[in-house]
């Protein structure tokens, strides 16, 4: 038992800084792109904002697409284009997508994933689990910055923060809150 604590402690270590960081962050801001290349359908990109706080408070808005919002208890997927939205609590969406912690709470991504530092400040998460993808996790400046992973489909997903900053004061509790447009289908 005493050898696998030293074997841990030593790992972690030798994680980056800006890992280590990532947990205590109090809030972060940032345009993103995330492009997705697979054999169907090729590749794809798609832009928006990220908007995140500690407690679990999150909003993704995708240019001309999809809006995620949570409050910490629940996560609600908006689709603009279907006017339809669904609520999950933000627990069973974390237990079925572990990889929303990096967002969420990364410190729950051991739950799931065995954390190990790369090369050139890279930390790759390997999956307890199989139905889980294998990713790698970049940061730059002391800030969370590529996620890139192969989702279930075969689709290489690339997830690149653009100018990420933490913002001087807190966000006005309306960011992490969902107002659903008139005529708004809820789903489930």
């Amino acid at each position: 038992m005493c050898v696998l604590f030293v074997a841990s402690a030593l790992q972690a270590a030798e994680l980056p800084a800006w890992w280590k960081a990532l947990p205590h962050l109090s809030r972060l801001e940032s345009g993103f792109i995330q492009e997705s290349e697979s054999a169907v359908f090729g590749k794809l990109k798609k832009e928006g904002k990220i908007q995140l706080a500690k407690g679990g408070r999150l909003r993704v808005t995708y240019v001309k697409g999809m809006v995620l919002v949570s409050d910490g208890i629940h996560l609600i997927q908006y689709d603009p284009m279907a006017v339809t939205a669904q609520r999950l609590t933000l627990s069973s969406a974390t237990r079925d997508m572990p990889l929303l912690n990096i967002l969420v709470d990364p410190t729950a991504l051991e739950s799931a994933y065995q954390i190990k530092a790369e090369n050139a400040g890279q930390v790759l998460l390997e999956p307890k689990r199989k139905d889980l993808p294998k990713v790698t996790v970049e940061g730059m400046d002391g800030l969370l910055k590529r996620v890139t992973w192969t989702d279930a489909t075969g689709a290489k997903q690339v997830l690149e923060l653009k100018n990420p900053y933490v913002p001087s004061a807190d966000f006005p509790p309306s960011v992490f809150t969902f107002k659903a447009p008139a005529g708004t289908r809820w789903i489930g």
